[in-house]
């Protein structure tokens, strides 16, 4: 094998390329992975645009190396890794802890200040690549029926596992969701399997349409969503104007959970949450449901693969970010790093 491998690198706002760069080497406690697939984020477009925040407050620069949803097999180990690692099928967390402080110590790494983000934040290289090289703490083994594209699907799906279930919504109850996109569908999935009665919506007829061939039957596009008691709403659309329209329709006592990030920020008057007495939760990484995920994919109870809507190579990423490779039905696009 050479030392060099192929990876998508952004150079600098609407600059991607796929660029010639040295094979990752595993440091002790790390792993190298082969990558089979690597979900396109939304997270990922923003750092082409140069929308992404961490761009203003410094935690990322240009060069960097995007791709955070991911899956593939364990070809290298660092000293002081567990050989049986080798050849195991694996995705991996984003989220990587500096282990010693509070936050990590409490069980909530995801949320440390000095932590590093694959393919995010602090320069630690993306999964949009043939090789990673990440710690093998933030390793979660694969089991058989969940095949490489489910593997690429459960930090996405991890994210919104843990909306759905701070939702709190199950039989009986009425969710609304705001936008039908990867995460907003996720959401919708996993709240569906715990019984409850979904609404979604949305701004294209083409998303709208997409959610109802996943079975949603009772989808709206914004403006015309019924004048129902909504015992949760979760915002996963990026609209600033939404979170606030969220507090306005949820039901008394209800939950509003904010996992959708707008590019301005949003606005609104807390004292409806106050006069409704409403639980407002924010979701930030998969990380805490990545093992709850992965049984939901291997026992069926949720199936997320209709989410991808095209398979690429590398080359083809650049277009996917700039909005020019046209992906459907569904929303999520794969990158195969081994198709030509």
């Amino acid at each position: 094998m050479s030392g060099s491998m192929r990876a998508v690198v952004l150079t600098g706002p609407g600059k991607c390329v796929v660029q010639e760069v040295p094979r990752p080497v595993a440091a002790p406690g790390e792993a190298v992975v082969d990558v089979e697939r690597a979900g396109v984020c939304g997270t990922d477009a923003e750092l082409f645009h140069g929308h992404m925040a961490y761009l203003h407050t410094g935690h990322t620069t240009y060069p960097l190396r995007p791709g955070h949803e991911w899956s593939g097999v364990v070809s290298a180990i660092g000293d002081g890794v567990d050989p049986a690692w080798l050849g195991r099928r694996v995705m991996g967390d984003t989220m990587i802890g500096d282990g010693v402080c509070r936050r990590c110590r409490r069980g909530t790494q995801h949320l440390c200040e000095r932590r590093g983000e694959v393919g995010i934040r602090d320069g630690r290289p993306g999964a949009l690549a043939e090789q990673i090289a990440v710690p093998v703490s933030s390793l979660h083994e694969l089991p058989d029926s969940v095949d490489a594209v489910l593997g690429a699907l459960v930090e996405p799906g991890g994210n919104a596992l843990r909306a759905a279930v701070a939702a709190g919504v199950g039989e009986g109850d009425r969710l609304l969701v705001f936008g039908p996109g990867t995460i907003g569908l996720l959401v919708a999935m996993f709240a569906r399997a715990a019984g409850a009665e979904v609404h979604l919506m949305g701004r294209t007829e083409s998303s709208l349409r997409f959610a109802s061939d996943l079975g949603f039957t009772h989808v709206w596009p914004e403006g015309a969503v019924p004048d129902l008691p909504f015992d949760a709403v979760v915002d996963a659309a990026t609209a600033s104007h939404l979170p606030a329209y969220a507090a306005d329709v949820v039901e008394p006592g209800g939950r509003v959970v904010y996992i959708g990030l707008s590019v301005t920020p949003s606005m609104f008057d807390t004292r409806t949450l106050v006069f409704k007495d409403v639980t407002a939760i924010g979701i930030l990484s998969a990380s805490p449901g990545l093992a709850a995920t992965i049984s939901a994919y291997a026992s069926g109870t949720v199936d997320p693969r209709p989410l991808v809507g095209a398979t690429v190579g590398l080359d083809q990423v650049g277009a996917v970010l700039s909005g020019e490779y046209e992906v459907g039905p569904g929303p999520k696009v794969h990158v195969d790093p081994r198709l030509a």
